[in-house]
């Protein structure tokens, strides 16, 4: 992934010459260019190539990074950084749960034994019902008979569906 970056780099340093761009710019633009490129092509990883094209657009703008080797070398080395250093903690903010990867019992914890709000009548073995939790509404159901405007607590989850019980 990285070497089919580097071919739009030294295109986009030829470039320069002719539009008259500085190359701190012209780092600028292919760090932004590569953000909004994660947002086609989720998976986590050009948002670090674009952080680290913005690193080497400041290190060139205070005059530290001078020749495109030194640019190209910053640039392989923060995007390394990155990737090892932040990926994984990015990933999981953003992604949430990976089934296989994440134990479901961590995510379980943010709901059960929570307070939520019945908003339609909750009836022992039929679905359809809804809770309000945290300003959503959420599908319900529970083994007890509980009415709307009550305020009940998760019991569990299954699937997107909340298990309530009374209180």
């Amino acid at each position: 992934m990285a070497h089919a970056l580097f071919p739009l780099i030294i295109l986009l340093s030829y470039w320069r010459f002719y539009m008259n761009l500085g190359p701190e710019v012209v780092w600028f633009l292919v760090g932004l260019v590569l953000m909004i490129l994660e947002f086609a092509a989720p998976g986590v990883v050009l948002i670090f190539f674009g952080a680290a094209a913005w690193i080497v657009a400041l290190t060139t703008y205070m005059g530290l990074t001078g020749s495109l080797a030194s640019q190209l070398i910053l640039f392989s080395i923060s995007t390394i950084a990155l990737l090892v250093g932040l990926r994984k903690w990015i990933k999981d903010k953003f992604v949430g749960h990976v089934s296989g990867v994440q134990d479901l019992k961590v995510d379980l914890d943010e709901f059960t034994g929570k307070k939520v709000m019945v908003i339609d009548d909750l009836e022992p073995g039929k679905s359809g019902g809804k809770v309000e939790f945290k300003g959503a509404d959420w599908s319900a159901r529970s083994e007890e008979y509980i009415r709307k405007g009550e305020t009940a607590i998760i019991a569990g989850m299954d699937g997107l569906t909340l298990i309530i019980k009374k209180p």
